[in-house]
């Protein structure tokens, strides 16, 4: 059995797994500084590390805003390419086994899809995302290194940050516990520690992610939520997500290789069209 090889081509990094007997095989990320050094050093590299020879290679499936700037591949493989919609669905549904669901990609802004059955559809979305997260971090902590980010949050104290309903009211609001957010940032000082803004940002991106995808849920009419994207990595997701599952009665669950599932996604579109 041959490789199918999807390729997420972002502006600077870009995902790669291949799939072979219907099971995803050593998914990688590479980060360059253009979408073309970016996609070939992922092939190059993913054929080399795992010894697979162009002959191995069935097709290339390139979906995300990159693949906009390949036409052809220099390597002698047949390449098609994937709408990066399709490919959240089909790689969120692979991922998650579940056929009715909402799938929330996590990328520089957030899209929604709604999947249900065979039926894929982008619902809609928001601008804020990794993108969001870069630029505040480098305005308010001078640095877009994520993970440095994260670790300065994981140091913070979220009490000193947002404003929760117990802070403003002396009796639970009707469906809203005492520890629900009031207010995002609404407690934070002047002469706040990075660590609490580290915190703070990092709370407001993800809180606002999953209010928007949770209203896109319940008017949908499903429960399942499923998180894919390059924030789904942050360890701060096991505070956020699991306090917004009690208070709003839905399912946010994080599959194996959310990083990956639109590279996953954009291999099965093949598959799906070849079966």
């Amino acid at each position: 059995m041959k490789y199918v090889i999807g390729i997420d081509v972002g502006i600077s990094t870009t995902k790669i797994v291949g799939i072979r007997d219907m099971k995803v095989t050593a998914p990688m990320r590479i980060t360059a500084n253009d979408p073309i050094t970016s996609l070939y050093g992922a092939l190059g590299k993913y054929l080399c590390d795992n010894k697979i020879s162009l002959e191995d290679v069935e097709q290339v499936v390139l979906t995300g805003v990159g693949s906009a700037y390949v036409d052809k591949l220099v390597y002698d493989v047949p390449m098609m390419k994937a709408e990066e919609f399709d490919a959240d669905g089909l790689g969120a549904r692979f991922e998650s086994r579940l056929n009715d669901i909402l799938v929330v990609s996590m990328g520089t802004g957030t899209s929604l899809v709604r999947c249900k059955d065979e039926e894929i559809r982008h619902i809609g979305g928001t601008g804020i995302g990794g993108g969001t997260l870069n630029g505040l971090s480098r305005l308010l902590l001078k640095t877009d290194d994520i993970r440095q980010v994260s670790a300065l949050a994981m140091q913070g104290n979220i009490k000193r940050v947002n404003l929760l309903i117990g802070d403003i009211s002396a009796h639970p609001l009707p469906g809203l516990p005492m520890t629900a957010t009031a207010s995002l940032l609404g407690r934070i000082t002047a002469d706040a520690p990075k660590e609490d803004i580290a915190l703070g940002i990092i709370h407001m991106v993800l809180q606002s992610v999953g209010s928007a995808a949770v209203l896109a849920a319940l008017n949908s009419g499903t429960r399942e939520l499923i998180l894919i994207g390059n924030l789904t990595l942050l360890p701060q997701c096991r505070d956020v997500f699991p306090m917004m599952e009690k208070l709003y009665k839905v399912h946010f669950r994080i599959p194996k290789y959310a990083e990956y599932c639109t590279a996953i996604g954009a291999a099965l579109v093949y598959l799906n069209k070849k079966k």
